[in-house]
């Protein structure tokens, strides 16, 4: 018999991965392809969702073949994915009624503000443990009713997108949701990506009616929600499909908690930290929902079938990896490996603090109106100095959420699990360590979102049987401790604050 795998989709904000892991959670098979990063005005940031659909089976059909595997040796396929990124889609033929709203889109700003001004900030975290924000799916989805017929991809029914709605006739979901329902035909969210729409209190784990009025969203347009490893599956895929084989569909996480599944962080106090177009710092709470006074979201970590709800606190940064990618794009480096070289090559910024909120500032500041600062230049500084600042930027950002994350727990960080695409640069990790003044601890296989995805479909299946088997499987590749003396490190963490007050509020325009 042809040995079995689980297999991972990981949709992430800039590409899509496809990876194959075997039961000692080592990668067999990986592919994956970027796609369009659409911006049709300032703040505004956009996705094809067709064009995801379209690499997803691009990338599963090239992995599986450079893997020299056949569909028919999954034993199941799980799924991670960019959270709160939002889409409405025709439910009779299968297409989206406009482009998927990004989570770092800000169009909807001015409703938070609304909401702001008519006291229902408390309302909202009270019911579902987060922050109103523009970042979440509630006004992505109220936006796209109200605004995308006339914009594109235009109906060629008289109704307009609410009344149809209403009637059942659209259908709403994150990514996850768009990939579950082409591979399976099924329309199911798992808990921890409905945890991110604003939508669903996390407490009574159901689409919540009064927040559902307030958005005029409609609950027939929702998805079914699903545990985050689920015995009874969300389906299976077509075997006259692009796979060719019958692979049961079982596990779904949003991108962060799958990070926090496949760090093993499955007891009260874990905690880990990913680095990719954003960083995402979370801690397992176990089943108590403890509520943020410092900035913090209380999110759903993950549940296992039959099991209750583990939750999770987390301090969302927005921009981290993206800012590395904003050095390319104006040409400060040729490609991300080079930041480490040239960060190096000065002993310090020279007085140069960057502060990356191209999209806002999210924990533990909230400000969607912030933007994008480089505070402390003069005639000298050089393009290292901005390379350096900009790494510095990464580390104060998890600084920030770090302490907020010890003041809501009341436990101290003693080591921090690290992933993601970031975390190959030893200059950054060691800056990190630095800076937080704390141990920093890197797997031997990074990709952890895909594994943690992959960890939930097959603890469905059977493919493995207890968690336990998963922590054997976790292996550290390097730890980094503190080398800058403690004086030092609160120094340089104290003018960040001022470039931070420097950011605030400046996109007033928009």
């Amino acid at each position: 018999m042809a040995d079995t795998y689980i297999g991972a989709i990981d949709q992430g904000t800039t590409g899509t991965r496809f990876m194959v892991f075997d039961h000692g959670g080592q990668v067999v098979a990986n592919a994956y392809e970027q796609h369009e990063q659409i911006y049709p005005e300032p703040g505004w940031v956009e996705h094809d969702p067709v064009e995801i659909w379209e690499n997803t089976k691009e990338v599963v059909t090239r992995g599986l073949a450079d893997g020299g595997l056949d569909a028919s040796q999954l034993e199941a396929l799980g799924i991670t994915n960019q959270r709160e990124t939002t889409l409405v889609w025709d439910e009779e033929t299968g297409k989206p009624v406009h482009n998927a709203l990004v989570w770092q889109d800000r169009r909807t700003t001015d409703r938070v503000e609304e909401l702001e001004r008519e006291d229902k900030i408390e309302w909202i975290r009270g019911k579902t443990g987060l922050e109103a924000d523009a970042y979440f799916s509630a006004t992505k989805t109220e936006w796209i009713l109200d605004n995308a017929e006339p914009l594109k991809l235009s109906s060629s029914r008289s109704e307009n997108l609410r009344d149809r709605a209403r009637s059942g006739e659209l259908m709403m979901g994150t990514i996850d949701t768009w990939l579950i329902y082409n591979l399976t035909g099924e329309h199911i969210t798992d808990v921890t990506n409905a945890s991110r729409t604003m939508l669903y209190d996390i407490e009574n784990l159901t689409w919540d009616p009064e927040l559902l009025d307030e958005f005029d969203v409609p609950e027939a347009m929702l998805p079914e929600v699903r545990p985050s490893s689920d015995e009874e599956t969300y389906g299976t895929t077509d075997p006259d499909g692009f796979l060719g084989a019958e692979v049961p569909v079982a596990g779904a996480l949003g991108d962060q908690q799958a990070a926090l599944f496949g760090q093993t962080c499955f007891d009260e106090g874990d905690a880990k930290n990913t680095y990719g177009t954003g960083s995402f710092y979370l801690m397992n709470t176990g089943d108590e929902a403890v509520s943020s006074e410092h900035g913090l979201l209380t999110t759903i970590g993950f549940q296992m079938s039959g099991e209750p709800v583990q939750y999770a606190l987390e301090g969302s940064i927005f921009i981290t990896g993206a800012a590395i990618e904003w050095l390319e794009d104006v040409d400060l480096i040729n490609n991300a490996a080079q930041t480490a070289e040239l960060a190096r090559s000065v002993d310090s910024t020279d007085g140069v603090y960057m502060v990356p909120a191209f999209t806002g500032l999210g924990a533990p500041h909230w400000d969607g109106r912030a933007r994008g600062t480089i505070v402390g230049m003069t005639r000298g500084t050089r393009k290292e100095h901005i390379v350096r600042a900009t790494l510095e930027s990464i580390a104060y950002q998890t600084r920030d959420v770090a302490e907020a994350m010890e003041a809501d727990s009341g436990i101290e960080t003693t080591s921090l699990r690290v992933d993601g695409g970031a975390v190959k640069n030893n200059f950054l990790c060691q800056l990190q360590s630095d800076i937080i003044q704390t141990d920093i601890v890197r797997p031997q296989v990074d990709e952890t979102t895909a594994l943690g995805s992959a960890y939930a479909a097959g603890l469905a299946v059977g493919y493995w049987d207890t968690v336990d088997e998963l922590r054997s499987n976790w292996q550290v590749d390097r730890e980094f401790s503190p080398e800058m003396d403690t004086a030092e490190a609160d120094r340089l963490y104290g003018r960040w604050d001022d470039a931070i007050e420097r950011s605030l509020d400046w996109a007033q325009e928009e």
